[in-house]
């Protein structure tokens, strides 16, 4: 394993590029923190060294560490309806999983 090594992993229905040690936030996980947790491996290489799969690639694993829970900044939701009186405000805050990955094998 090397440190130039990287990785496409998918969860809650999106793709990241990870490297070993890089700290991302992804859809909230229903873990503990402070476990370890593994994702879905689409591609997995080290310079022109590349595993593409056919979606995954087989025996190819991510580890990661949660790190923390947590949630987003508010956004505001405002629907406005012209000559209606109609008017809704609604803030929203996303749930996310904090984790840090900690090995990259395949």
């Amino acid at each position: 394993m090397s440190e130039n090594q990287q990785a496409i992993i998918r969860t809650g229905g999106r793709q990241f590029r990870v490297s070993t040690g890089s700290v991302l936030r992804v859809e909230k996980l229903p873990v503990e923190a402070g476990a370890t947790v593994n994702f879905e491996v689409l591609l997995v290489g080290q310079g022109d060294a590349v595993k593409i799969g056919k979606p995954l690639v087989a025996g190819a694993k991510v580890e990661a560490k949660v790190v923390s829970h947590g949630r987003g900044s508010k956004l505001i939701v405002y629907k406005f309806r012209k000559r209606t009186n109609y008017r809704k405000k609604q803030g929203h805050r996303q749930a996310y999983t904090e984790v840090k990955i900690t090995s990259i094998a395949g």
